[in-house]
């Protein structure tokens, strides 16, 4: 009988020890597939859940992404907004008004926007500069869930999760230190 369960053990530990390996072997096929997509364009709801308030805040319009390091977010409602990050330099557009912020001075801006620009270019490294990475799933399903290094950075933002499936990010989830959270939706593009 104690063979039969020690068997059943070591069955069952190879068993999960070659999920893992198989999991992280789609990490860098993934990560080929994302760096391989030159430009996209989405669709995204965005919400924001904070705890001042009963109903998530939320937002709509599209997203445009032109390797390997241009994104722009386009805000139809509830106020139109455009915002475009270009290397490193964020433009934004408000009521008129354009601002551009060099990212060099906002420091706590990078994780939020490596953890979606480098994921779009498939660049690991750049993850892994600003955040410990775990990949779960596979190529056809997967699950980033992003830590940040920086002890600094990890006192605002607990962790980012990006869901997808093949080149395409499906959400994107930010979970603040203090409990609020952001998740924005992604779809494709409908032309008007």
């Amino acid at each position: 009988m104690r063979r039969h369960w020690r068997r059943t053990l070591a069955l069952c530990a190879l068993l999960a020890l070659s999920a893992v390996y198989a999991a992280s072997g789609d990490l860098p096929e993934l990560m080929r597939l994302l760096a391989a997509r030159r430009h996209g364009e989405v669709d995204f709801v965005e919400q924001h859940f904070l705890s001042v308030l009963k109903r998530p805040v939320e937002s709509y319009g599209v997203m445009v992404y032109d390797a390997p390091n241009r994104l722009e977010k386009r805000t139809v409602e509830p106020r139109p907004e455009r915002l475009v990050l270009d290397g490193e330099e964020l433009t934004i557009e408000r009521k008129g008004h354009i601002h551009v912020l060099d990212l060099a001075a906002y420091p706590s801006m990078l994780p939020f926007i490596e953890s979606l620009r480098a994921t779009l270019a498939g660049d690991l490294p750049a993850l892994e500069r600003v955040f410990n990475v775990d990949f779960a799933g596979s190529v056809e399903r997967w699950t980033l869930t992003l830590s940040p290094r920086d002890s600094k950075v990890s006192k605002m933002v607990s962790q980012v999760r990006i869901e997808g499936s093949r080149d395409a990010l499906l959400k994107v989830e930010i979970l603040e230190a203090n409990g609020d959270r952001s998740l924005m939706t992604l779809r494709d593009h409908r032309a008007p």
